[in-house]
């Protein structure tokens, strides 16, 4: 048996996930699929609150992913807002992955990038089961930091065509540096930064919500009546009032319905989740369909079983390279 113990920094990570998107999107699609089909174990996440700073928090994932990849672990990730404001991301996180035989745990990578890559191969996976084809006329992007850049270079690393960019940010100059050196020019025939989210919503056929709102602001269904798709990624930007006029597409149903998310305030406010339409497991197996009659949001609560999946896939490549740093007398016990 080996017990060498793995630590994968994140320069190896983002070499391995931009070097194929489109794979972590696939294994974040397994992923989802295997869940449907009850081959996971996904607890509810777990959150460290502090009183005294209501704005910060840390998250702990539990999961299991069985099968020809089996994995358990754990991503313990921080959001500290005002990190923003020292000059350094909001969220920091690790990814401990663990024998699905004997528990012990065999790598510890780091996670704020797998993290956002399941974010944003989650979000790609959406908008192709949601929008039918890899190319819209408008593409609205509402709060501009770290996952929404993520999920535009997932767009673009995946092959989608887009006319139109527009940003929206409540600091303008975030807008403007996501439009000057996030966005590619040669790629679109227009890339705009707007003042209100009115604005973007009405302008966008794709509109991605990745904010750090913890109540909702936009009340308006008619915002929505050119019935654009939805990625509710930030999850507590609309209001009920939205998601009843609208077809509503989550990860999983019982998840999502937590924390005063929309959904969550939506079933306080419906009564009951008859409001949902479907998962995006059951999109991508046919038998759930969308209603391009009315707008499409897809609500993804984010759940650890992708980032286990995403995390192997690192992980294995990491060690097929030579690229993960390896302990060999990490359990002292063991080796004796």
């Amino acid at each position: 048996m080996d017990f060498n113990f793995s630590v994968i920094a994140g320069k190896v990570i983002h070499q391995v996930i931009h070097a194929n998107m489109q794979e972590c999107v696939r294994r974040v699609g397994d992923a989802y699929l295997a869940h449907e089909a009850k081959k996971t174990v996904n607890p509810d996440s777990y959150f460290l609150l502090f009183p005294d700073r209501p704005r910060d928090r840390i998250i702990a994932l539990p999961a299991s992913l069985s099968g020809q990849d089996g994995v358990s672990g754990i991503k313990w990730i921080s959001s500290y807002p005002n990190n923003v404001s020292r000059g350094f991301p909001r969220a920091s996180a690790v990814l401990v992955l663990n024998d699905i035989d004997t528990g012990y745990p065999f790598a510890c990578l780091e996670a704020s990038i797998i993290s956002a890559a399941r974010t944003a191969g989650s979000a790609v996976l959406g908008a192709r089961w949601m929008t039918g084809q890899p190319r819209v006329r408008s593409l609205g992007i509402v709060g501009n930091g770290l996952i929404a850049r993520y999920i535009y270079e997932f767009l673009m690393g995946t092959g989608w065509e887009v006319d139109e960019v527009i940003l929206h940010d409540l600091v303008p100059a975030e807008a403007e540096r996501f439009a000057r050196e996030v966005c590619q020019r040669d790629r679109h025939r227009k890339i705009v930064t707007v003042p209100d989210v009115e604005t973007a919503v009405r302008s966008s056929e794709l509109l991605v919500l990745a904010t750090v709102a913890p109540a909702p602001y936009i009340h308006d269904p008619g915002l929505f009546a050119h019935n654009p798709v939805v990625l509710n990624i930030s999850l507590r930007d609309l209001a009920p009032e939205v998601l009843l006029a609208s077809h509503n597409i989550v990860d999983d149903v019982d998840h999502v319905m937590k924390a005063n998310t929309s959904p969550h305030l939506t079933e306080k406010r419906a009564g009951n989740r008859s409001f949902v339409n479907g998962t995006i497991a059951q999109l991508m197996q046919g038998t759930a369909k969308v209603d391009r009659t009315r707008p499409i949001i897809f609500s993804p609560f984010g759940m650890g079983v992708l980032d286990l999946a995403v995390g192997r896939w690192v992980y294995e490549a990491a060690v097929s390279s030579g690229q993960d740093v390896r302990i060999s007398d990490f359990f002292f016990d063991l080796s004796r």
